[in-house]
């Protein structure tokens, strides 16, 4: 998938775990952590508001996007010998 979950680096950020997070937002932690490994398939609108408001960020401070290039460690180190 071409986009990726900044979690880490939010919670890293804000000083927060994410246990704390996961008190906070109502989530499972092993929920939270499927978003941190960037393994989740899809997020819920009310899941990114209530990530948002804990974490007083805006969506686009948690979602990028990336081409799919770079998500293959492999691919991503071929194009950059190749350039």
């Amino acid at each position: 998938m071409a986009i990726r979950i900044s979690l880490d680096r939010l919670l890293l950020q804000r000083g927060m775990t994410l246990t704390d997070l996961a008190e906070r937002v109502g989530i499972t932690l092993a929920n939270l952590s499927v978003l941190k490994t960037n393994k989740a398939r899809a997020i819920r609108f009310s899941t990114l508001d209530a990530l948002c408001r804990e974490l007083d960020c805006q969506p686009g401070d948690l979602l990028e996007w990336v081409p799919s290039a770079c998500e293959d460690p492999d691919t991503a180190e071929l194009e950059e010998l190749l350039s």
